[in-house]
């Protein structure tokens, strides 16, 4: 089984969590893009009236392809139910999303939602949060110096990070939805992350960061030996 198959795994489980009349968060991401496919196949079928709100451009214009109502945070602003993957997971359900570079709009969608399910293949489960580079969202004006500052604060939490700025297309720094910038942090491994999410959110010119902590209620994993749910 393709590590794409067992993401269709997850996503078609997830499908199980959703009921008609439900207003949905809609992730992004390639694990993400299968639910919102799933999700599509059964409204056009008239199985689920729901709406939806996406967390980037990209499911935006995914969702309207496959026929997913939508709405706004704007017009809607408590949601029932996101679904959502993530680049890494521990058995606390903490997270580190942000690869896509949507970490903003799912955080600001996740923290609307009275639940939040995250789908992943099982390789994204860890004991320890922190291989995958956390993202930083920050601001252009100032962002050397924000660099620094977030430098500044693993430092005094033990942490020695490598932090480069994501770059895009033509070698220009990348932007996200917002307009803002990304710097992703190695820190090999975080054994705090709920202080290291403070540090960050308290440094001006941070946006964004990627650890979801107390976000998630349950995760579905799928792998070669099929689907299981932690919640």
């Amino acid at each position: 089984m393709s590590a794409d198959d067992q993401k269709r795994l997850a996503a078609e489980r997830a499908l199980t969590f959703v009921t008609s009349g439900m207003r949905l968060g809609l992730g992004t991401g390639s694990t993400a893009a299968h639910f919102v496919i799933g999700l599509g196949e059964r409204v056009r079928a008239g199985h689920l009236d729901v709406v939806g709100v996406p967390t980037s451009e990209a499911t935006h214009k995914l969702a309207i392809e496959h026929g997913v109502p939508l709405t706004t945070l704007d017009e809607t602003p408590e949601l029932d139910l996101t679904v959502d993957g993530a680049d890494e997971l521990d058995t606390s359900l903490q997270l580190i999303k942000g690869g896509g570079g949507a970490l903003l709009r799912e955080k600001i969608v996740a923290a609307a939602s009275g639940r939040m399910v995250v789908i992943a293949d099982d390789t994204k489960l860890v004991d320890r949060l922190g291989k995958f580079p956390l993202p930083v969202e920050v601001v252009a004006f100032g962002q050397r110096a924000t660099a620094l500052a977030i430098e500044r604060a693993a430092k005094a939490l033990g942490l020695d990070p490598v932090i480069h700025m994501r770059m895009g297309s033509a070698n220009a720094p990348y932007r996200t939805d917002s307009g803002n910038l990304i710097y992703d942090c190695d820190f090999t491994a975080i054994p705090d992350p709920a202080a290291l999410a403070d540090a960050l959110s308290a440094i001006p010119g941070v946006v964004e960061h990627g650890l979801f902590i107390g976000l998630c209620s349950a995760a579905v994993l799928a792998g070669p030996a099929g689907v299981r749910v932690i919640d």
